[in-house]
């Protein structure tokens, strides 16, 4: 596999522009060390021939401390080159973390779905870690080293021609040897990367369900999962090391031929009294430091095989696009939304339809009670509306406006989703109410939390609204988290709300507050609710009734509760809780 180069600097372009001045500190940086490096050598060169031919103390003094300096002051700019570098490279490397994440949040859920969150995280943070190095250190040495390179070569044709050419020779040989084995790792490594996130996503899903693992008695065989993974990383790791070892090999060859090339001439040279002692010991130590580069480029060429697997996942990763796109744009009005199904139909990842040729209205202000059992569709339906799908066949509309002719944003605006689990972040308080909204004032928030009774609940904050949850909301109660998931709601103000039975977890107390709450929430907005009990369905205007994805019936409450032939009615008098079960 051949990664070009021109791909890792049209990388590095994107994110170093923003910080260019920085950038080109670090190139300062570099360049005046690389000018150091090359100077040097020559004060010990006149410190040798000086110590040879008889010169005065003061004059060899002056030679050392010179050189020493000089020394000093290279060592000096390099640190601060490092220390620019790597924070050049955390820039970077985070603005590219905000990015693939940004990314992956805005592709649709058949991708969620196919992806593990260990993986992702595998992707986001692992391989963009192996671009760090590419980022602060890695082109900026290659550059930095082949300028090094040329202006040794250029120092030793000014000292002799004959020199300059069997080292020009040299270094070409080099770099053309070592480009050619450089991509020879990149296929091992994106493997031994993928297997990594495999594993990072094994242990992610695993750990998310230690109860359920725990409490059925799984554990042993979680372990054995848990075991073939490692043997698959083996498998995979061992070959890699081979491959790194033909281009380290290639670079200690290299820098070897270089070493006995430089003494051979060096000795043919003093013997006919072409250069001074001095002079040789020149010739050696600069094709010492012609060697450094080598083998840093060495180095660098197995880095470029780690980061030439990381670039070409995460490249993947961003070809991806999501099936769900923006609409051109489309206003809806304020208040309560009207909402029609027309024949939609809908399958998962091309399998058998979930939901078949669903058509039905809801006036605005209306409210829907979605029975059905277990798999009939009624979780897909809300899924639509939101279009976290779009329908294999058929259409959405509110007020008579096409959802795919909306724009996403606007439309997840205006429709909002109050279901058992509610998901906490660890965040301040009012960021998990708002969503991170800082443009919803707190007196709006306190306005809610008291139409929710919540007060007393949001005053025993040991610092108000800026209080941070702990990961996930631990340590708050299911009767806690709730209203937190209602005051959201009231917040954004909806059109169109959808419950998928928020209550079913609470104490009969709690349940009580929660059910006042949401005739707060359903007045003046139209409404799906999700049933799977009775009391859930006393406030809905309408009633539908799903089985695998039909609608097996439909009508308004009052006149199917009447009607003894109907399935509503049977509902009512079997209980609905053991009939949907």
């Amino acid at each position: 596999m051949n990664i070009p180069l021109k791909r890792y600097w049209v990388l590095l372009a994107r994110y170093i522009k923003p910080q260019r001045a920085r950038y080109w500190l670090l190139t300062v940086l570099l360049m005046g060390s690389i000018g150091l490096q090359i100077l040097n050598p020559q004060v010990m060169r006149y410190f040798i021939d000086a110590a040879v031919g008889g010169e005065a103390g003061a004059q060899l003094a002056w030679a050392a401390i010179a050189f020493v300096g000089l020394a000093l002051v290279q060592q000096a700019m390099a640190v601060t080159g490092r220390y620019v570098g790597e924070n050049v490279a955390w820039t970077a490397t985070n603005a590219l973390r905000a990015e693939l994440a940004e990314h992956c949040l805005n592709l649709d859920m058949s991708f969620h779905n196919d992806t593990s969150p260990g993986e992702l995280i595998e992707r986001i943070d692992g391989d963009v870690a192996e671009l760090s190095n590419f980022f602060s250190q890695l082109v900026i040495r290659v550059i930095g080293n082949l300028v090094l390179m040329t202006g040794i070569l250029i120092v030793l044709f000014f000292e002799d021609w004959r020199v300059g050419i069997v080292f020009t020779c040299f270094a070409i040989v080099a770099v053309l040897g070592l480009n050619r084995v450089r991509s020879v790792a990149v296929p091992f490594q994106k493997a031994l990367r993928a297997a990594t996130a495999d594993l990072f996503g094994f242990l992610e899903e695993r750990l998310a369900g230690t109860e359920d693992i725990r409490s059925s008695g799984a554990v042993a065989f979680v372990i054995h999962g848990l075991s073939e993974l490692p043997y698959r990383l083996l498998g995979l790791w061992q070959p890699t090391p081979l491959r790194f070892l033909a281009i380290r090999f290639t670079g200690g060859m290299l820098h070897t031929v270089g070493v006995a090339l430089a003494l051979i001439l060096g000795w043919y040279l003093y013997r006919g009294a072409a250069i001074t002692i001095g002079t040789v010991y020149l010739l050696v130590h600069y094709v010492n430091l012609l060697g450094r580069p080598i083998r840093q480029l060495t180095h660098q060429t197995e880095s470029l095989q780690s980061i030439g697997a990381a670039t070409e996942r995460l490249a993947d990763l961003n070809r991806m696009r999501s099936r769900i796109r923006d609409g051109p744009g489309a206003d809806l009005p304020p208040g309560p939304l009207a909402l029609r199904f027309d024949s939609v139909s809908f399958a998962y990842g091309g399998g058998e339809l979930v939901l078949k040729d669903l058509s039905f209205e809801l006036p605005p202000g209306g409210v829907l009670g979605l029975l059905g059992r277990t798999g009939s569709g009624k979780t897909t339906l809300a899924r639509l509306v939101f279009r976290l799908y779009d329908p294999s066949s058929g259409s959405i509309a509110l007020n008579e406006v096409d959802i795919r002719e909306l724009r996403l944003r606007p439309l997840r605006q205006r429709v909002a989703l109050v279901t058992q689990d509610v998901q906490l972040f660890e965040a301040s308080v009012r960021d998990n109410l708002t969503f991170f909204d800082h443009t919803i004032p707190d007196s709006r928030i306190e306005a809610v939390i008291e139409e929710l009774e919540l007060a007393e609940w949001y005053r025993s904050l040991p610092e108000g609204p800026s209080t941070r949850f702990e990961t996930g909301g631990r340590g708050l109660s299911a009767g806690e988290a709730q209203p937190l998931a209602f005051t959201r709601v009231f917040l954004r103000d909806p059109g169109v709300v959808i419950m998928d039975e928020a209550s079913a977890r609470l104490d009969p107390a709690t349940e009580q507050r929660i059910e006042r709450a949401v005739d707060r929430l359903l007045l003046g907005r139209t409404a799906i609710v999700i049933a799977h009990r009775l009391a859930t369905v006393d406030r809905a205007d309408r009633i539908m009734i799903l089985d695998d994805g039909h609608v097996a019936e439909q009508g308004e409450r009052a006149v199917l509760a009447a009607d003894t032939g109907s399935r509503f009615h049977g509902l009512l008098r079997t209980g609905l809780e053991e009939v949907l079960a």
